[in-house]
Order: C-alpha cells, then structure tokens, then sequence
C-alpha cells in the first residue's frame, strides 16, 4: 500500500526503527506539551479560500536569503542521521539537491562535511552551529562550511542545556556508542570527538558574542529559536539576517508557545528588516500555507525528513517533500493563489474551538 501523507513513513519508521532510536527522533521534553501543541495548534487556524480565480497556472517558486528554491518547504538541523538509514546526511543532502530546497545540515551530522558536498555539490545548504565552548573549534567550524560553500549559518540559540529528554533518560541513551561526529575536533585532538564529549555547549553565548561570530565570516547568520519579539528586535539591533521560530520541536523548554502561535509576534517586531521562517509542526501542505498567511519566508521540516529517511533514505526523503509541495500546490490552487505572493493573512481565521 503506497504511503500518501506525512504521517504515513511516520508509522513506517515507528514500526522498523529500534525503540530508542524512535523515542529519540519523537521524544520530547518533560510532559511533550509542546511537542504536541505544535501540531495541533495549526488545526486551530481555518482557511479563507477565495474562487474564481485563474489558478491554470500556480508557482510555488520562492527565494530564501537571495537564493531561489522550488517551494517554500526545506529541510531543518537534525543530528545522526545515520541512526536511521546508512548514508545518513548524504542521503538526506542528495533529495535536497534533487527537490530543489535548502537543507541545513547540523552540528552533530554523522557524516563528514566533505561528503556531504561532495554527492550533493549543487544543492543549496546553511550550517547549523551549536556555540562550542572551544573559541578556536567554531572559528575553524565556521571557516570550513565557508569553504565548503555552506550559504549561511543557523545559531540555535535555544540550547544553554539540554531540555529534560524523560524517554532518552529512560533508554539510557549514549550515542557516543553509536556514532563518532566527523567535524568537531578539538584544537589539539586530531580523532573526533564523542557526542556527549562535546555538551554542553558554550551555556554563556549571548547577544554581545555576536559580534565577534560576524566578525570572522561572511555568511548571513540566522537565529534559530526566538520565540519572542523582545528577542526579536534584539536579533534587529545585532544585524543578523534572519529567523527561524522554533521550539525545537518541543525538545527543549516545555509548556512555551506552539511555533505558529508565536509566529505573527516575531513577523510584526522585525518589521520586514530580516526574513522570517518557521520550523515545528509542519505535516500537510495546508500547514505550509498557514504559515506563509502569517508571515514566515518559508517552512522546515524536521522529524518527516527522518521518517523519510527511514522508509527509503534519499528516495524516502524526496517522496516526504514530493507529497508535501504537491500538498502545498494544491493548497495554493483551491484558495486562490497563483503565487507565494499572494498568500497572505487575508486567507486565514483562528477558530473559537
């Protein structure tokens, strides 16, 4: 039987992965309120579509910071993808390139940076960067992505210490065992260095550090984690160049705001000075377009790109956003909008319920 939405691999990956890999991908933090709230806080904003319109001809077509993608639907930083298929980060990479989107590759990838340009030299990548407590590890992180032709770096801002994992405590979870991280060396090792080597991060990064981070890079940075407008016009006052609203997939803190219920507060206190995207709780293509009504740039997926990968790895990968932009598509065509352009808050109502 063939597999025709999101939540489709998501039984499939439940079903062949180990249990703890599977609570690692799905588990949250403390009570997983905030898991869960992400995705059913979009079943809480109706659509307002508009008719007779000539929708012959939709484009889904959109551009994140300058560069042009097929669809407003890219992929988030997960780590270890070789959990769950293989080739991992490569396989994941190579359906980015094929769908025409942008995949941020994470910190703690399971395969080497190198690699992963070399199967996918044509697709459109950012880093996501945890803030080491090594100075010198990030500056050599930072300049090596550049060199790899990496397009941005994403600082997940939202991971002083890690959230309270219940399952991952429960399954004793080490993936030191597992996995050896191919990109995080220290200054005076030259082997890689064992995931929980490297936690925590730097747990004193703040504003201020930022600029000594633009300092020795070219590359646009983007916040990933604001949840506020207060962080958001500090993220305006410090020059970074965009944001991605996220609560990391309810990873981290729980009990604070679903990422669309926080979405319109962060859109309003940047003003249009910088892009704003969304990551969390994406699983339809009307999801898509709910957030683009309240004003995010564009999408990320980040558990549906591991169920992906776990069904057919890069094969998997491009069916998961295959079936959503062809969602997305359709979103477009049946509430009338011919472009990303014309999406906006106009097509949407929060429901009483």
């Amino acid at each position: 039987m063939p597999l025709v939405c999101l939540t489709d691999f998501q039984a499939y990956a439940q079903k062949h992965l180990s249990k703890s890999t599977w609570d690692y991908i799905e588990g949250g933090a403390d009570e997983c309120f905030t898991r869960d709230d992400n995705i059913t806080a979009f079943k809480r904003i109706r659509l307002r579509p508009r008719y007779l319109k000539d929708v012959q001809e939709v484009d889904t077509r959109t551009t994140v910071q300058g560069e042009e993608i097929t669809a407003p639907i890219c992929i988030s930083p997960t780590g270890f993808h070789c959990l769950v298929w293989p080739d991992g980060e490569m396989s994941t990479a190579r359906a980015a390139q094929a769908a025409g989107i942008c995949y941020i590759t994470s910190t703690y990838a399971s395969c080497a940076l190198e690699d992963i340009v070399a199967t996918a030299p044509r697709g459109l990548r950012w880093f996501q960067l945890y803030m080491q407590s090594d100075k010198q590890l990030n500056k050599q992180l930072v300049q090596k992505v550049e060199s790899l032709g990496f397009k941005a770096l994403v600082i997940t801002v939202d991971v002083p210490k890690l959230g309270n994992r219940r399952q991952d405590i429960q399954n004793q979870l080490d993936l030191k065992m597992n996995l050896l991280l191919k990109d995080l060396r220290s200054t005076k090792e030259r082997n890689p260095m064992p995931y929980f080597q490297m936690f925590p991060i730097d747990a004193s990064f703040c504003w201020n550090d930022l600029s000594w981070l633009q300092s020795i890079t070219r590359l646009p940075i983007i916040l990933k984690g604001i949840l506020t407008k207060e962080d958001a016009e500090l993220a305006v006052k410090h020059n970074v160049h965009g944001i991605i609203v996220s609560n990391h997939g309810g990873r981290q803190l729980d009990d604070v705001l679903a990422s669309i219920d926080a979405l319109a507060e962060v859109v309003a206190a940047v003003k249009g000075k910088m892009e704003v995207y969304l990551d969390g709780g994406i699983r339809t293509g009307n999801d898509v377009l709910k957030a683009l009504a309240l004003g995010a740039k564009c999408v990320f997926l980040g558990r549906p790109i591991l169920w992906g990968l776990a069904y057919k790895g890069e094969y998997g990968v491009e069916e998961v956003l295959n079936i959503i932009k062809n969602e997305f598509h359709t979103s477009m065509a049946l509430t009338g909008c011919r472009s990303v352009a014309e999406i906006n808050q106009d097509l949407i109502q929060f429901s009483r319920l």
